[in-house]
């Protein structure tokens, strides 16, 4: 893929919440809505290599998807019947109406506005976040399956039964009272936390437009302060994401090569970002009523406060992460826990941990990683190279691929200085069976 070609990926991708949120209190209908961005990505990347993008690529997206959609209604209306004369003679111009309403609109207010339709009532919660990560974050179905652990098919039909249900619904699309709010505060959370991992995960050097994602994330979270400014996990939620995204410039080198916690230079983490995330967890934690995020946020605060890393409280971390299994079970959760007591009662402790996990974790990249980590420090090469292979092939990115590779490669020149006769001293024969030194 070209550089222009990546930038313009990125830049849709970075732009969707924005852009669907608008198009979707436009059209009041989600497949309208969607078909809408899709017609404008397309439009887009016809037009941009040439053209040059926009100054502002989210408005040309929502102005040229609500064209779109309106040719397509207009279209659809031919081939239906008319209405009597006498019905529609005194009607307005609904058209420019909704036109003027959408250019002056706020575009980034749209997207709490969309989250909260994706967190309607009548949908399941497994619905609710494919529904977010399909509408929201853009993400394909097949992708979605992977993160759910769940055939293409089933989440398909998941994501098609959760649009008919909000259909259904008679959903107004306006923002909701302040009962609705509270009711779906939970579900909505959760959709800001997947919408900064999809930013989190992206690699910033070869796409940060994606990577923006953590940053909108970010401006939602302190928007729900708002409306709830008491509400203890939305404040570990958004403490968490400012602790985490504050490492962002020293995650990944200058070629986008991932850099671990242990390696980065501590002093490219964003410092205000740091204070203002340890000043939530402290408010946070006077209320309590310690809840997932809050957990979270308490751990990446200990890494925060973390001058060196040797100076990181590992056995406070794997406490919480024995707090955090008791909250919300999870693999995912038991396999972090693993590296912290990894860090307190070494690789063999930490391995007997995971290894239950396996079958669950079996197309988990992190859990190959981490296994083949273990391995590695207890000296079984050929297991961790198996381990390491199979992290390969679920590598998400190049850069996750890339850094697993430097694992093999170390293990590689372990087992040749491990093959190579030992050095001789000047002058001096080998003599069978002669002891070293003597």
């Amino acid at each position: 893929m070209s550089d222009l070609a990546a930038w313009i990926d990125g830049v849709l991708a970075g732009a969707r919440p924005q852009a669907m949120a608008a198009l979707l209190r436009y059209f009041r209908d989600l497949d309208t809505a969607e078909e809408a961005f899709q017609e404008a990505c397309l439009r887009a990347l016809r037009t941009w290599p040439d053209k040059g993008p926009p100054r502002d690529p989210t408005a040309w997206l929502v102005m040229v998807g609500r064209n779109a959609g309106v040719d397509g209604a207009r279209r659809r209306a031919r081939e239906t019947t008319l209405p009597e004369e006498t019905l529609v003679s005194d009607l307005e111009d609904a058209e420019a109406d909704l036109a003027e309403r959408l250019d002056g609109a706020d575009y980034r207010d749209d997207v709490l506005r969309l989250m909260f339709t994706c967190a309607h009532p009548d949908l399941p919660a497994t619905q609710q976040i494919a529904l977010a990560l399909r509408i929201v974050c853009g993400l394909t179905v097949p992708q979605i399956a992977r993160a759910f652990l769940v055939g293409e098919a089933a989440m398909e039909q998941r994501i098609t039964r959760a649009k008919a249900r909000v259909r259904r619904s008679g959903a107004s699309f306006e923002t909701p009272g302040a009962v609705e709010r509270a009711e779906r505060l939970a579900a909505v959370a959760a959709m800001i936390y997947l919408v900064f991992n999809e930013g989190y995960s992206a690699n910033p050097v070869e796409t940060p437009e994606r990577a923006s994602l953590c940053g909108e994330a970010i401006r939602l979270g302190r928007l729900l302060l708002r409306l709830f400014p008491a509400e203890p996990e939305i404040l570990g939620l958004t403490a968490l994401m400012l602790l985490q995204h504050a490492r962002t410039q020293a995650r990944f080198d200058a070629e986008g090569q991932v850099i671990l916690l242990d390696d980065q230079d501590r002093r490219a983490w964003n410092g205000m970002m740091i204070a203002e995330g340890l000043a939530l967890v402290d408010k946070a934690v006077r209320q309590a009523r310690p809840g997932p995020y809050q957990i979270q946020a308490a751990i990446a605060a200990l890494h925060a406060r973390a001058a060196r890393p040797d100076q990181t409280d590992w056995p406070q971390i794997a406490g919480l992460y024995q707090a955090l299994e008791r909250h919300m079970p999870s693999p995912v959760v038991t396999l972090n826990r693993a590296v912290a007591v990894s860090k307190v009662g070494g690789p063999e402790a930490a391995l007997e941990l995971i290894e239950p996990l396996a079958d669950r974790l079996s197309a988990y990249f992190h859990f190959h990683g981490t296994r083949g980590s273990f391995l590695m420090r207890l000296g079984r090469a050929a297991e961790a190279r198996e381990a390491f292979d199979r992290a390969v092939a679920l590598a998400g990115s190049a850069a996750e691929a890339a850094h697993i590779r430097q694992q093999i490669d170390r293990l590689k020149a372990e087992a040749q200085e491990e093959a190579a006769p030992a050095p001789q001293a000047a002058g001096q024969e080998k003599t069978p069976g002669a002891k070293p030194g003597v």
